[in-house]
């Protein structure tokens, strides 16, 4: 019988039961198994981890667990750069790409206001979400931990809150958003990128009183859907800053500063 000591850090704990958190504790094991397998059987999904130290060596997920080791576990840094000490992946795991699952609609509509690149789809299948992720590396977002914890994933969030609202200030916190925040510049139907027209060239496509009244236009390359600066835009920047409202003073002057 081997024994080995574990400490997880910060939100880690949220996944582990209720003794194990915030402090070191010792697991005894009988056969070999990988790092990433037996941080998994704690709860921990491997996605939420972006470095691990074995007696203070940074170690990769396939590092084998030995008698006597004491493993470190942390999760993204979001101030400090440990791209020297990462043995996990080949890019660090703060990503601004985002695929959504089928729960978390509203959250990838938020988001793709935001300016960030987010894939959704009402009837994403778990297996499809997971391809994706790890196909394109983009992070992938979801209430559901088993999701996180297979193999093909290696980007990944646990979104903890339940309001929408309360998710994107989440999502923008935990992986440090602030500089990439750049409002309306997708599609929020789509998730296309939108580029400014002329409007002679949406002009078939306007109400008589948005043709006398607005005179700049934007329009979404994937899906053809046209945005001025109606009241549908000042709805959305009141949206914006109810989501930027509980985030940090950076976020709302990004937001603000982009929007203009």
């Amino acid at each position: 019988m081997a024994l080995a000591r574990f400490r997880f850090y910060e939100e880690l704990n949220d996944f582990l039961a209720p003794a194990r958190r915030k402090t070191t504790f010792s697991h005894t094991f009988h056969r070999k198994a990988s790092i990433k397998d037996m941080i998994e059987s704690f709860g921990v999904p491997h996605t939420e981890v972006e470095l691990i130290l074995v007696n203070g060596e940074s170690v990769g997920f396939d590092r084998i667990v030995r008698d006597h080791d004491r493993v470190s576990v942390y999760p993204v840094f979001e101030s400090l750069d440990i791209s020297p000490l990462l043995r996990l992946r080949e890019r660090p795991l703060r990503r601004t790409r985002f695929v959504a699952d089928c729960n978390l609609g509203r959250l990838a509509r938020y988001l793709r206001l935001l300016g960030f690149d987010t894939l959704y789809e009402n009837d994403f299948r778990d297996e499809r979400v997971a391809r994706i992720s790890g196909d394109e590396g983009r992070v992938l977002l979801t209430r559901d931990r088993r999701l996180l914890q297979r193999r093909i994933v290696t980007h990944g969030m646990y979104v903890r809150e339940t309001e929408p609202r309360r998710q994107v200030t989440e999502v923008l916190r935990r992986l440090d958003l602030a500089r990439d925040v750049s409002p309306f510049s997708r599609c929020s139907r789509c998730n296309g990128t939108l580029q400014t027209v002329e409007k002679s060239e949406v002009l078939d496509r306007l109400e008589p009183k948005t043709r006398r009244y607005y005179h700049f236009f934007r329009r979404c390359t994937d899906c053809g859907q046209v945005y001025w600066k109606g009241s549908h835009y000042d709805r959305a920047q009141q949206l914006m800053a109810s989501l930027l409202q509980a985030g940090d003073g950076d976020l709302r002057r990004q937001a603000h500063g982009r929007s203009r």
